[in-house]
């Protein structure tokens, strides 16, 4: 069964806003990594619009640092699903829009052959994690006291407390930490 991976840049106060932080070298690389790991990137239509075009752009044109054109092409050679009621269509051959249920489709796609699914964002993550359906957790905090700006499972409840298990860090020369954690049963 392929396991889903839930994969984030967060500050130090849970910030999860693109705009509060910047992503180095180093994090593009550790993001590279993890993205060698999955065949499938399922996002909602606010990540993945952010996302898409602009990584399969600089994949093409290879216009930035040597580690962030080794994550656009990496991430460029990736298939994705993007859940959307509103985006009528998609240019992206690698990508599809998946209109029906979340939970449905997470659980179809585990069942599939392959490697391991890589969520991003917040909004379909956080379903993701009240479902029960996230497997781990990727969090990369900067040394960043945002101070404001959306935050990590803003307006989720969960029916009760979620355990999980710290298996690896890494702190990053920068100051970044990359944690990783399994959800526990």
């Amino acid at each position: 069964m392929r396991n889903v991976i839930f994969a984030i840049n967060i500050t130090v106060d849970g910030c999860c806003d693109h705009t509060k932080q910047v992503a180095d070298e180093e994090t593009h690389e550790y993001f590279t990594q993890l993205l060698r790991e999955v065949d499938l990137l399922v996002f909602g239509r606010k990540t993945y619009e952010l996302m898409v075009p602009f990584w399969p752009e600089v994949a093409n044109s290879q216009n930035m640092d040597k580690a962030s054109n080794e994550f656009a092409r990496t991430f460029d050679s990736i298939n994705r699903i993007v859940f959307s009621r509103s985006l009528a269509s998609v240019e992206d051959k690698k990508t599809r829009i998946v209109r029906t249920s979340l939970r449905d489709e997470i659980l179809k796609l585990k069942q599939e052959k392959g490697k391991n699914i890589l969520v991003g964002g917040a909004d379909i993550p956080s379903q993701l994690i009240q479902l029960g359906l996230i497997d781990e957790y990727r969090f990369v905090v900067n040394p960043i006291i945002a101070g404001e700006g959306r935050r990590l499972l803003e307006g989720v409840s969960l029916r009760q407390r979620l355990q999980v298990k710290l298996v690896e860090s890494k702190i990053l020369k920068t100051g970044c930490v990359a944690l990783r954690y399994l959800k526990q049963e």
